[in-house]
């Protein structure tokens, strides 16, 4: 099955020094070499986004088209839009962002992996599974 994995495994996974034997880190790892990886849109665009040097961008870029983008539909805003106002309704804040993810999650039976733990706050509203690091890593 594969798991959408989230900015913040990403750019853990991209920092320079740190972050390289993180379980989160590894874990991504596995999922790469398991071919279990799915990346979207706006996943990308917020990886992508905020790099000044130009080559570190290019470099990027290139790397992370080894992963083909779920496209989102009009029902996939849809249902983001009505995550949103449930979460809203029940004192859960979240960015657009997240809830379209959710809808991404839901619609085609995806695990979100993520290290932010705002998802764990939506997964008490909303119909989403959650990935976990497997327990033979550190």
């Amino acid at each position: 099955m594969k798991v959408l994995v989230d900015t913040c495994v990403w750019s853990l996974a991209l920092r320079r020094n740190d972050g390289k034997d993180l379980p989160a880190v590894l874990e991504l790892r596995e999922l790469i070499k398991e071919f279990r990886v799915q990346m979207t849109g706006p996943i990308r665009q917020e990886l992508l986004s905020g790099i000044k040097d130009t080559i570190r961008y290019s470099q990027l870029r290139e790397h992370l088209r080894a992963f083909a983008d779920l496209p989102a539909t009009t029902a996939d805003y849809e249902l983001a839009a009505e995550f949103f106002n449930l979460s809203r309704g029940k004192g859960i804040q979240g960015s657009n962002t997240d809830f379209l993810l959710c809808a991404l999650s839901v619609r085609n039976d995806l695990p979100i992996f993520t290290t932010d733990n705002d998802f764990m706050l939506y997964q008490q509203q909303l119909p989403i599974k959650l990935h976990a690091v497997r327990a033979d890593f550190p």
